[in-house]
């Protein structure tokens, strides 16, 4: 039996800016849907992913910020970092462990993420 995972709730206090704040990152926002006054649904994906992310009004009882050390996989940290504070986003500089190599950043609501590339620089 496959198991996948296919979608994660993010809390935020503000969906508008938490959708352009991952657009900025380079997620595609897939559906931005106001079900009603209740429920707004906003699906939005990382560049490569089969795992999407979903904001919105209604649709956890999860605290705005609360979710952390979220994990997106890159092939280069090297150019990840560079490509996100071009994108103006504020990230760690690269931190070397010896399972790989990492850059973390923070939505407007301080969830956290981090930037893994998988194979230790120099390996």
């Amino acid at each position: 039996m496959d198991i996948k995972l296919e979608l994660v709730a993010v809390p935020v206090t503000d969906v508008d800016r938490a959708k352009a704040f991952y657009e900025r990152v380079g997620f595609h926002a897939d559906h931005d849907v106001t079900v009603s006054e209740e429920i707004r649904f906003v699906q939005l994906t990382p560049p490569g992913s089969a795992c999407s992310i979903a904001l919105g009004k209604g649709l956890t009882r999860m605290a705005p910020g609360s979710l952390d050390n979220m994990q997106v996989v890159v092939e280069d940290i090297e150019e990840a970092h560079a490509d996100l504070r071009a994108r103006g986003i504020e990230v760690t500089e690269i931190m070397d462990m010896p399972w790989g190599s990492f850059v973390y950043f923070s939505d407007p609501d301080g969830n956290g993420w981090a930037v893994q590339q998988t194979k230790p620089r120099g390996s």
